[in-house]
Order: C-alpha cells, then structure tokens, then sequence
C-alpha cells in the first residue's frame, strides 16, 4: 500500500519512518512524503488514486489540509483515494467540516500509531 503523508512539519517524516520501520522493510507498505498542500497534489498527479492512502495534516501554511481534501474530492468525489486528516485540534467543527468534505477518517495529535498501523494493515 502506498501512504502519502502530508505535513508541514519535517520531524513527522522521520517518526512515521521510525514507527514503521518493519513494514517499510516488508515492502507491506511504501511511504511517500509531501510537504505542503500543493506539493501533496503535484505527487498526485502522476498517481493511480486506488493505490493511494492519504494522511493530511489539517492545518499547514499555504494550502490548509482542508483546501486540498476540498481538491482531492473534486477529482475523486469519493474513496478512492482514501483521506485520513489529522490534526493537533480535534475539536468537533475541524471533524465535522472534514467528514462533511469526505475525509474517510479523522484523527488527533499526538497520533496512536498502534491504531493507526492496525487500521492501515486491515
């Protein structure tokens, strides 16, 4: 499965890196980087969207997280690909207006990546 991780923050590549080190090297899943809202779409462009799981930091400077879901599910109105967001402030109104613009999934910072491995190795 190939996982593009969006987020402002560089340290996020390294932890996502660490965290899941044994399937990267399994070849269970494959990892791929963006680190704005426009660089996400760029890397999407040349992607089959079924073969994309994407993990968006809602708020990032530039494009929000947000925007680009809004860009995403213009082209692909819904899964796939499937878009997880995730942010610091899991307040309702950031989960409501995510689901409501067809985020598959919503999750909070600091990140569980017991669950999340289980939900992506499902």
């Amino acid at each position: 499965m190939n996982i593009l991780v969006v987020d402002d923050e560089n340290d996020v590549k390294d932890l996502f890196l660490q965290k899941f080190r044994k399937e990267i090297r399994q070849e269970i899943l494959h990892f791929a980087f963006a680190f704005s809202g426009e660089e996400a779409l760029d890397y999407l462009n040349g992607q089959n969207p079924e073969s994309v799981l994407i993990l968006s930091d809602i708020n990032m400077p530039g494009m929000s997280g947000l925007e680009l879901l809004e860009h995403i599910r213009k082209i692909h109105p819904s899964s796939p690909p499937e878009v997880m967001m995730i942010t610091a402030y899991g307040d309702q109104g950031n989960k409501d207006r995510a689901l409501a613009l067809g985020a598959d999934d919503f999750l909070t910072k600091p990140l569980d990546f017991g669950a999340l491995k289980t939900k992506l190795l499902k």
